[in-house]
């Protein structure tokens, strides 16, 4: 889709704030997903808060040239677990994460360090088209399967999968009309838009299931609002009660756990950014450079945790959001970090975004992931596959990522978009091994 507003451009200050709602719906299941799944009294306000301290800094770090939004990441949840349940108290697991996410920071400012004086030319050369392109569309298919099953999820349990399903593909389908059919504006902000009309056709059900007692039609969990969070519970807080209960011994746990993940999420970082390149049509790892993404990403990590425990990571939904909507402007990734801060502390709004049902976000997402999916493939347009030298390679990815290849070394997870990358540099070594040179 060709872009109304590029990274520069500074939209009309009203839209500016719709398309920055836009785009914390895009981010906001996945952000404070990761706090839940942990649990130990993690504040999912918190880590709205910490992404968008996080994203502030990676946009400083930035030179305010790369427009993307920084959220909780997954590839941490391993590590996260471990600080927990290696820790002797609750505060120390606290004090557990905010060492973790800084050994993950300092891997992140080291490689910076290395890129800024061998360059990124090694980059061009390890990972080509024909091995970004297909990682990147395997960013978006190893979220497929969360997607689909987000589409028969509402908020309570008993409610019936047929009916979410129905919200779902009323969000999907109202967010693809509005996209391909809408004027101006409404093209712009299909996202708002769909969860808008999938939400309310939810609240219907709910309110016809809570006036009849039937749980089944009850979609949203309205009873949330009873129970809100009025004030963020931020990691420092409990961290700093805990370093009295850690030793030698857990801090080498934590950075086992921490430390070999961040070279992982290294290489989502550069396909991430490889896809955002492709979208504004210029070289992120070039201008403003790899090193300063890395920085702007490790150090956010670090700063996003401090208040909410979560390393950070760019997120492949905010790209995704950039790519439909047609809006690259930076100002608007700005005023979503201003607004997830300034929204954990509005009790009633966060818990307004919580109660979307699972359903409404999974019609959402099948349009962000399968729009990052076709990314990626579009990468790889120039390519010959005719060759074997390029399909190999291309071939091995997308069934590694898809077939969900993951490896486990104790604590350390190795994702399956992970593996495939690693699968198809390998294999794009080997059949360029015995090329004669001209």
């Amino acid at each position: 889709m060709k872009l109304v507003y590029n990274v520069k451009d500074k939209p009309p200050v009203k839209q500016i704030l719709v398309f920055a709602l836009q785009q914390l719906l895009a981010i906001l299941a996945a952000t404070i997903a990761v706090p839940a799944i942990i649990g130990n009294g993690m504040s999912a306000s918190a880590a709205l808060f910490g992404a968008g301290v996080g994203t502030l800094v990676y946009l400083l770090f930035t030179k305010f040239q790369s427009p993307v939004f920084l959220g909780s990441s997954f590839a941490f949840l391993g590590s996260m677990g471990a600080a927990f349940a290696g820790a002797i108290s609750n505060a120390a697991g606290f004090t557990g994460l905010l060492l973790g996410a800084v050994f993950a920071g300092l891997v992140y400012v080291a490689l910076s360090f290395v890129v800024k004086f061998c360059g990124v030319k090694w980059i061009a050369k390890l990972m080509p088209a024909v091995v970004i392109g297909p990682t990147v569309a395997i960013i978006g298919l190893s979220l497929a399967g969360n997607a689909v099953g987000d589409l028969k999820k509402g908020s309570i349990a008993e409610a019936n999968p047929y009916l979410c399903l129905l919200c779902g593909l009323i969000t999907l389908g109202v967010t693809i009309a509005c996209s391909v059919y809408g004027k101006k504006m409404v093209k712009m902000i299909p996202f708002v838009l769909g969860i808008a009309a999938g939400y309310a056709v939810a609240a219907i059900f709910t309110v016809i299931g809570i006036a009849a007692d039937n749980t089944a039609l009850q979609i949203i969990n309205f009873a949330a609002f009873k129970d809100m969070q009025w004030f963020p519970d931020f990691t420092f807080i409990h961290a700093f009660k805990g370093f009295k209960d850690i030793d030698a011994a857990y801090v080498g746990t934590i950075a086992v756990a921490y430390i070999p993940v961040a070279f992982v999420v290294f290489a989502e970082h550069i396909a991430d950014h490889k896809n955002l390149s492709s979208i504004i049509e210029k070289d992120l790892l070039e201008d403003p450079g790899l090193d300063k993404t890395l920085l702007g990403d490790g150090v956010g990590s670090i700063a996003g945790a401090f208040f909410g425990g979560c390393p950070n990571t760019t997120y492949g939904e905010s790209v995704g959001c950039v790519a439909i909507s047609g809006n690259a402007s930076v100002v608007t990734i700005f005023a979503t970090a201003i607004m997830a801060i300034v929204a954990s502390f509005v009790a009633p709004f966060t818990t307004l975004l919580a109660t979307i049902p699972a359903c409404v976000m999974g019609g959402v997402c099948v349009a962000l992931y399968g729009f990052i999916a076709v990314s990626g493939l579009k990468m790889i347009q120039g390519v010959d596959l005719g060759e074997n030298k390029n399909l190999f390679p291309v071939s091995v990815i997308l069934i590694a990522g898809v077939g969900g290849l993951v490896l486990n070394f104790g604590k350390v997870t190795i994702t399956s978009v992970a593996c495939a990358l690693i699968l198809g540099i390998l294999v794009n070594v080997l059949v360029h091994a015995f090329e004669k040179k001209d």
